[in-house]
């Protein structure tokens, strides 16, 4: 029974936010944050940008954060975890589980996201949400950088140019 749960529970490890794959970004220059603020800016005019921009900065702050299942702070957190907190700081409520998540909001066509959507992955094949991400920038080349938290390496900032993440990528939500 004990062989059991500890396989079970090695399987949703596994498959619950992300990879251990090595991926490689085609673009390497890395946007800072005072420049990725300035774009934020530019994108946003509305009534939500002071918003946008305490999620992308908050979310900012969890970078090198290790992975941890079930984690939901800066000792540990996964995927949905990161989610819920940066939200949840900026007084916007969301269910914890990533497929949850993923039900939040509306739908947005990938032209049209802006940094502070949510990106969803089915990283264990299927169509099935096991993965999200918060959208951190969109280059002047359309490139879409997003931080969420990865099993291998813990916060970090990915690419949907990634040729895992873009072959993972399922649809994107608005929430603000």
């Amino acid at each position: 029974m004990k062989a059991l749960r500890l396989l079970i529970f090695s399987f949703l490890f596994l498959v619950s936010c992300g990879t251990s794959k090595v991926v490689h970004t085609k673009n390497s220059t890395q946007t800072t944050k005072s420049e990725n603020i300035r774009k934020l800016e530019s994108h946003f005019r509305g009534s939500n940008s002071k918003t946008v921009n305490s999620i992308i900065k908050n979310s900012e702050s969890f970078l090198g954060t290790p992975y941890r299942f079930g984690g939901n702070d800066s000792s540990g957190m996964d995927c949905s975890g990161l989610v819920c907190t940066v939200f949840s700081q900026n007084n916007v409520k969301l269910p914890r589980r990533s497929e949850d998540q993923g039900k939040q909001g509306l739908r947005v066509n990938i032209e049209k996201i802006k940094p502070g959507d949510l990106l969803f992955f089915a990283t264990s094949g299927g169509s099935k949400v096991s993965h999200v991400g918060i959208v951190y920038d969109i280059g002047n080349d359309g490139e879409i950088k997003f931080i969420h938290a990865s099993t291998s390496k813990g916060v970090i900032i990915s690419s949907l140019n990634e040729k895992y993440w873009n072959k993972a990528y399922l649809y994107a939500q608005s929430i603000l």
